[in-house]
C-alpha cells in the first residue's frame, strides 16, 4: 500500500488541484521541489514516463546575474480533511481461481486534517524570464542533461503545510482458516486457527513541507532560455531545430531494425499519437515509410522484447550476476538511481556493492561489442522508478518465489484486451492463470496490480480496467519480461 505521506499527497492533489498538480511521494524529497527547483526527466520507452527527479539546482542558479527574482504570490489557507473507514470481508475459495479455504475481515482507518498554502509564481511574472541569459561558462549539470537528453522543468507553485502535522493510519486483520487472503498483502505464512493483527502508523510532518507542485517546462536556446507557459507544449528542453516529431532510431547492437517515428502534432492534427513505422531498405541512410498505426499492445510487446534480445547473447553466469545483483538494489531505491545516473552519463566511474558488480558487466561491453547491455540494463532500471516502493518489494518477493513468469502471463492477459480503452471497463482475471499462484505467491501478486490502480474484487477474479494503472502495468510487463530473461540461466 502507498505510504501514509503518499496517500494523502495524492488524495489532496486530485481533490484541489486536477491533473496538473503532482503530488510529491517522499516527505525526505519535499524540500526538493520548491519554487524555481528544476526537475529532470528521460525515458527510453514511449510506454511510461519517469517520475520528476530533482536536480538540487534552482532556475535562478543557472541565469546571469542581471536576471532578476520574480515575487511569488501566496494564496490560502486551505483545509484538506482526508478520512477512510474501510471494512471488509472476505470468503475465499474456488471463486477466486484457487482453493484457499480463508475467510477474514480487514479493517482500516486514515485521519488526516491539513491547513496548507499555495505559493505560486503568476504567468505574468514568468514572462520577465523570457530569453533570460544562461550562466557562461554553462553549469556542469546541463552538460550532462543535454548528454542524457534529458527535459527539464521548474517548478511554479508549492503547495505548503501551514502547520506542524501529525498523520494517522491504523489498520488490521481478523482471520480464521488458513492466512492465504491474496488482498491482505502484508500477511506473511501459513497457518490455522483464529489470528489478529493491527498496525498503527503516525507521522509527523513540519510545518513548510511542500505537498504537492506544479511545474512548466524549460526551453534552452542558443541565445538564452525560455520557460514554456503552456502545458501541451510539446517542444524538447534543448532545442535542435526539429520541432513536432520525436525521432527514435535502431543504434548499437540489439537495437531495433523496425524503428519509429512519433508523429505528436501533424499540421491538420490527424497523425497525434500515431507512429509511423519505418525499415531500412538497404544499409544505409534511406528509410522508407511502411504504414502509419495506433500505438498498442503489440508495440509495447515489440519494444520489450527487443530489450529482451540481447540478453540471450549473454553467458548464463552474467545472467544470474545481473539477477541477484538487481535483486540485492530493488529495497533501496536510492541504490537503484545511483546506478541510473552513471548509466545514462556512460559514466567510467565506480560504485560499491551489488551496483558496481552490474556497472562492471556494463563496462565489459568492449569485449562484448554485439551486445549494448548498457541500454538494456537502463529500461530495466527507468521501468523500475516507474514503480512504487511498495511494488520493489513485492518484486523481491516474486523473484525469491520465483513467480515471475506467472506473474508476467497474468500482467499481459490484462494489458493486451484493455489496452486500447481510455474508460473504466470490468474484466475478470482469466483462472487458469490465477491457478499456479497459491497462497503467499497469490497475495504478493494481488499487491503487485492494486498498486498499479486496478480496482479489484476481494471474493472473486473480478477487476476494473482504469486508464490511470495502464503506465504502471506497462512497466511491469517490461519488468517481469526481463528479469524472467534473467532468471532463466
Amino acid at each position: 500500500m502507498p505510504s501514509i505521506f503518499e496517500r494523502v499527497n495524492k488524495n489532496m492533489a486530485k481533490k484541489l488541484g486536477g491533473k496538473d498538480l503532482r503530488p510529491v511521494k517522499h516527505l525526505l524529497d519535499a524540500s526538493k521541489f520548491r519554487q524555481f527547483s528544476i526537475l529532470r526527466k528521460s525515458s527510453q520507452s514511449r510506454f511510461w514516463e519517469q517520475p520528476d527527479i530533482p536536480v538540487e539546482y534552482s532556475l535562478m542558479d543557472i541565469l546571469d546575474s542581471s536576471s532578476s527574482v520574480p515575487e511569488t504570490v501566496v494564496t490560502g489557507p486551505f483545509f484538506f480533511s482526508d478520512s477512510l473507514v474501510q471494512k471488509q470481508k472476505a470468503g475465499l475459495g474456488v471463486n477466486a481461481g484457487v482453493e484457499v479455504g480463508a475467510s477474514g475481515e480487514f479493517t482500516q482507518t486514515c485521519e488526516s486534517t491539513l491547513e496548507i498554502q499555495s505559493v505560486s509564481i503568476p504567468s505574468p511574472k514568468l514572462e520577465s524570464l523570457q530569453n533570460s541569459k544562461l550562466l557562461a561558462p554553462e553549469p556542469s549539470f546541463l552538460k550532462d542533461c543535454r548528454k542524457r537528453g534529458d527535459n527539464l522543468y521548474v517548478v511554479t507553485e508549492a503547495v505548503e503545510l501551514i502547520n506542524t502535522t501529525v498523520l494517522h493510519d491504523k489498520s488490521g486483520v481478523d482471520t480464521s482458516g488458513k492466512l492465504c487472503i491474496p488482498w491482505a498483502t502484508f500477511f506473511k505464512g501459513e497457518g490455522k486457527g483464529q489470528v489478529v493483527r493491527a498496525r498503527e502508523t503516525t507521522l509527523t510532518v513540519p510545518r513548510g513541507t511542500v505537498l504537492a507542485y506544479r511545474r512548466k517546462q524549460l526551453v534552452i536556446k542558443e541565445e538564452g532560455c525560455d520557460i514554456l507557459i503552456s502545458e501541451d507544449a510539446k517542444q524538447k528542453t534543448f532545442q535542435d531545430g526539429k520541432f513536432g516529431m520525436e525521432l527514435r532510431l535502431g543504434a548499437g547492437a540489439g537495437a531495433s531494425p523496425w524503428s519509429t517515428l512519433r508523429i505528436t502534432k501533424a499540421q491538420d492534427g490527424s497523425a497525434r499519437g500515431h507512429t509511423l513505422i519505418m525499415h531500412p531498405r538497404s544499409y544505409t541512410a534511406e528509410w522508407e515509410i511502411m504504414s502509419i498505426l495506433p500505438i498498442d499492445f503489440r508495440c509495447l510487446q515489440e519494444e520489450v522484447s527487443w530489450k529482451m534480445r540481447p540478453l540471450a547473447q549473454l553467458p548464463k553466469d552474467v545472467h544470474r550476476v545481473l539477477f541477484h545483483s538487481i535483486l540485492s538494489m530493488l529495497r533501496d531505491r536510492g541504490a537503484l538511481q545511483a546506478l541510473m545516473d552513471m548509466l545514462e552519463l556512460d559514466s567510467a566511474g565506480h560504485l560499491d556493492g551489488p551496483g558496481g558488480r552490474i556497472l562492471s558487466e556494463v563496462q565489459e561491453d568492449s569485449r562484448r561489442p554485439w551486445v549494448n547491455l548498457r541500454d538494456v540494463i537502463l529500461y530495466l532500471l527507468e521501468a523500475l522508478m516507474v514503480l512504487s516502493d511498495t511494488q520493489l518489494d513485492l518484486l523481491a518477493e516474486s523473484m525469491e518465489k520465483e513467480i515471475l513468469l506467472q506473474q508476467r502471463d497474468l500482467v499481459r492477459s490484462i494489458l493486451e484486451p484493455n489496452f486500447k480503452y481510455p474508460w473504466n471497463i470490468p474484466f475478470t482475471l482469466r483462472p487458469e492463470l490465477l491457478t499456479p499462484l497459491e497462497g503467499e505467491a497469490l497475495a504478493v501478486t494481488y499487491g503487485l496490480l492494486d498498486e498499479c490502480g486496478l480496482k479489484m474484487e476481494l471474493n472473486s477474479p473480478r477487476s476494473t480496467w482504469d486508464l490511470d494503472a495502464k503506465m504502471p502495468l506497462s512497466a511491469l510487463y517490461g519488468t517481469l519480461s526481463l528479469l524472467q530473461q534473467l532468471a532463466e540461466s
